[in-house]
């Protein structure tokens, strides 16, 4: 009974977060989907594929059930899955990482928590390991991810939320007063003379 608890409420967590992370490119130009928005080049496409990449390899080839998905060797991995290549569509990316779901689904829904799996690209002694310790590692990724995302979206057009249903209204006036009173609640510990007053504001 617990580990079906723990089966479905971890599994329940990351369909959650995999909903999240692809709302986040709902309404976005092809160019802000897809170009770098921080100095390391991190991008909301790019995030779907990788997370896309994470999945079918936990699922896939750690549990002797080889993903469908054409991928590289991990040993070979380049950083080429953390962006969309230009003969790459959103649409792709994103039936990519829809079809990783089902196939990541079924290793999840056929096997027990504690069927034995094998990472061969954890050092030793963690490389053998289990369903549970790979459901909870893939959660923790695709949770940290989606908060990445989370900070790119906001960056881009202040839209915030996990779901759709649950997005309200931005109220301008409302966040600029936010914003304000951290700020000035911060503006003690900087350093004199920076006359810092927020993000990309400054005094005279």
């Amino acid at each position: 009974m617990i580990d079906e608890f723990a089966k479905d409420n971890l599994h329940g967590r990351l369909r959650r977060d995999r909903e999240a992370l692809l709302w986040k490119l709902d309404g976005l130009s092809e160019y802000d989907a897809r170009r770098p928005l921080t100095a390391t080049g991190t991008n909301l496409l790019g995030l779907v594929k990788h997370v896309a990449t994470v999945e079918a390899r936990y699922f896939g080839e750690v549990f002797d059930r080889p993903s469908p998905e054409a991928l590289s060797r991990w040993q070979d991995s380049n950083g080429s899955d953390l962006w969309a290549a230009e003969d790459e569509t959103r649409d792709q990316v994103i039936e990519f990482y829809r079809r990783t779901w089902e196939h990541s689904d079924a290793t999840i829904n056929e096997l027990p928590l504690d069927a034995p799996g094998h990472v061969p690209w954890w050092p030793e002694p963690y490389a053998n390991t289990n369903l549970f310790a790979v459901m909870t590692h893939v959660l923790g990724e695709s949770n940290r991810h989606a908060g990445h995302a989370d900070i790119l979206r906001e960056g881009l057009d202040g839209r915030t939320g996990v779901r759709p249903e649950h997005e309200k209204r931005i109220d301008e006036e409302a966040r600029a007063a936010y914003c304000a009173k951290i700020e000035q609640a911060a503006r003690p510990a900087a350093p004199a003379g920076t006359g810092q007053l927020g993000p990309n504001l400054w005094s005279e």
